[in-house]
């Protein structure tokens, strides 16, 4: 999947929580969202944080069918709000290929 898929995907299925994204779905989706707040945050901040508050919901979606990918629960998201070693595993988990069919 290419950058431009990538983010077209994410933003089409902004609120969909069920299936699958492949990893580069999710890691393109991130880049895009790294570049264009850091892009955004240059500008003003009130650009940024409407940015942010914009793809808020369409990274939670992709987050959770990244984590179906590799057979997880989109629950486990929520290991975020706990620092450093949850940020740990959700990246862990992230860059696994989901080989197999499972349960998503």
């Amino acid at each position: 999947m290419t950058f431009g898929q990538s983010v077209s995907t994410c933003f089409s299925k902004y609120a969909t929580f069920e299936g699958r994204a492949s990893r580069s779905e999710y890691w393109w989706f991130f880049l895009f969202t790294l570049l264009a707040s850091v892009a955004s945050g240059i500008v003003s901040e009130t650009l940024s944080a409407l940015f942010s508050l914009g793809v808020l919901l369409p990274s939670l979606a992709v987050g959770a069918r990244r984590l179906h990918d590799v057979n997880r629960s989109g629950w486990f998201l929520l290991l975020w709000f706990i620092p450093v070693v949850g940020w740990i595993v959700l990246i862990l988990w992230a860059i696994q290929e989901g080989k197999e069919p499972n349960r998503f």
